[in-house]
């Protein structure tokens, strides 16, 4: 059975369908759509909405706040289930509490907290305050997005606690909390449409990256169940690897080309390329994750089968993960030279959050061509690199997509919440912590499966002691990613009651685009557009000399 090019062809049209709405509106229903959906935001929740505080940015702060605490929460679990593979009696004292985790059960809990805690709900939090910037207007309902982000914490530790025991008294818990997630992602999404819909000016294109990556999260698992390939091993593969190239990889590009361009005080430094990213993410598959299809069969309460593809399967989901190289270059690529332009990135050395998005577009490329070999390797059957697939996945989280969104995070919450971080030098020393442990530990993870691996097809019957030794040391040196989360979010929590407060700053209409533009000679209108300029763009000419210079006095 083919799955691949029917489900993509359904999330295609679905998608264009949700883009012409969005442009044109429901006509005759647009003003009974938006009371509607006000009314279910807000006062359809009765006296739970008064609970929370409606005051501007309160949304955002509160989604990135829960979005740190899971980090913390996710690189412990990390650590332990890294730990107790070299030694699987570590937490053997806890049993007497009814407690035994097994290595993997902690490495599954802690992609869970890491995937839909962490980077999610710092992706969300972002976007509540990114959307309305962008838009020139107020979120829709603060207090609903507030509201819900307790929901999505309570879904997320339904998760964590059902990557233990997936059933609990005869019921499935993984169900409850993708279900719990679902309704609080429909209220996310909701609230943000209705943001966009009062605009009172253009969306910029990181903003439909963030809309476009919400959106694709249900429409992805939407197309997978009209295509009839949920069952299968391959539309369960499809379905996650479409989930991580919207939701995930466009809501993080989204937000991190904005930080990049407000934190470091440049323009973007090319808007042709960020249409290239959200296009690019659209039609191609992104290879980023695991092979394993156990976390989507999971979460969507089925069966996980093996995957076994066709031959036409194979081919167009190799070509499809081939050309998510371009999306992933130009976002990679876009990023840097936004980061660096005119020096701004040796200036603000010190800004938190500016070196986290630095080393995630850095190691980026690296590790999806990396991604690519082991998904299309998975994709055939062959199976030959599936020993290092979970490691290079924990790779892919630690060391792209959490730092850029929690690099993404740091800058946006001080926005919000109008506080800085309590200390730059610890926020310094937490970035060096979490990325050297990252790093350094599951490259030697990837060491010890790559020894394993070796060991395998020489047919040996005694393991060797060198793969022992290279997990101790990678699971010991991932330890700093603890130490660093900790840090983070300790240094996080306590600027936000004694951190110095934010001086105030008046926006400008041109966010992302240069204010002036320098003529120093002769050029093209279509340069000036293309280093983002826009009509209210001033150009300024530079007058310049042939005569040769004299030594200045000091």
């Amino acid at each position: 059975m083919n799955a691949i090019i029917p489900t993509l062809a359904i999330f295609w049209l679905l998608m264009i369908i949700s883009f012409i709405l969005m442009k044109r509106g429901l006509s005759i229903f647009n003003d009974v759509a938006k009371g509607m959906g006000m009314f279910m935001l807000e006062k359809a929740l009765g006296p739970a909405i008064d609970f929370v505080q409606g005051k501007p940015g309160s949304a955002s702060r509160t989604w990135i706040m829960h979005g740190m605490i899971w980090t913390m929460v996710a690189s412990i679990l990390t650590f332990e289930g890294l730990w107790l593979s070299h030694d699987p009696t570590a937490l053997h004292s806890l049993g007497a509490w009814g407690y035994s985790p097994d290595s993997q059960e902690l490495l599954y809990a802690g992609r869970f907290a890491g995937v839909f805690g962490a980077a999610a709900m710092m992706i969300i939090g972002a976007g509540l305050h990114v959307i309305p910037a962008l838009s020139g207007t107020n979120l829709a309902s603060e207090s609903n997005a507030t509201l819900v982000s307790g929901l999505w914490t309570l879904s997320v530790l339904i998760l964590v606690i059902g990557a233990h025991s997936k059933e609990i008294l005869g019921v499935d818990v993984m169900v409850i909390g993708t279900a719990l997630q679902s309704l609080a992602l429909l209220a996310i999404i909701m609230n943000q449409l209705l943001t966009i819909s009062n605009a009172t000016r253009p969306i910029a294109v990181p903003g439909w990256l963030i809309i476009f990556g919400l959106i694709g999260d249900p429409i992805a698992v939407l197309s997978v169940i009209l295509s009839g390939a949920y069952e299968t091993g391959v539309g369960q593969w499809l379905v996650y690897h479409m989930i991580g190239g919207t939701f995930l990889f466009c809501g993080i590009a989204g937000v991190s080309l904005y930080a990049s361009s407000m934190a470091s005080g440049n323009p973007l430094w090319s808007r042709t390329l960020v249409g290239f990213t959200l296009f690019g993410a659209l039609i191609a598959i992104n290879p980023l994750g695991s092979t394993d299809t156990t976390m989507a069969a999971d979460m969507l309460g089925l069966q996980a089968s093996e995957i076994s593809s066709s031959t036409q399967d194979h081919i167009s989901g190799s070509f499809l993960m081939a050309l998510a190289a371009i999306p992933i270059i130009a976002y990679s690529s876009n990023l840097l030279v936004t980061l660096r332009g005119k020096d701004a990135f040796v200036e603000n050395a010190d800004s938190p959050g500016i070196a986290e998005m630095n080393m995630g577009a850095l190691l980026l490329v690296p590790i999806a061509i990396g991604a690519l070999f082991v998904q299309t390797d998975a994709l055939g059957g062959v199976g030959e690199l599936s020993a290092i697939s979970e490691t290079l996945d924990l790779l892919g989280l630690w060391a792209v997509l959490i730092p850029l969104s929690l690099g993404t995070s740091l800058y946006v919450l001080p926005q919000v919440s109008g506080r800085k971080v309590l200390s730059v030098s610890r926020s310094r020393a937490a970035f060096w912590l979490m990325s050297g442990g990252a790093i350094a530990g599951l490259t030697f993870t990837i060491m010890a499966d790559l020894n394993d691996m070796a060991l395998v097809e020489a047919l040996a019957e005694n393991p060797s002691s060198i793969t022992e030794e290279l997990r101790i040391l990678g699971s010991v040196t991932f330890y700093g990613t603890v130490l660093g989360s900790i840090f983070h979010c300790t240094n996080v929590i306590s600027g936000q009651f004694r951190g110095e407060k934010l001086a105030e700053e008046v926006e400008s209409s041109t966010t992302l685009s240069p204010h002036t533009y320098e003529l120093a000679s002769s050029t093209s209108v279509r340069r000036i557009l293309a280093s983002g300029a826009t009509l209210d763009t001033e150009v300024t000419p530079v007058s310049q000399s042939e005569e040769s210079g004299s030594a200045t006095e000091l």
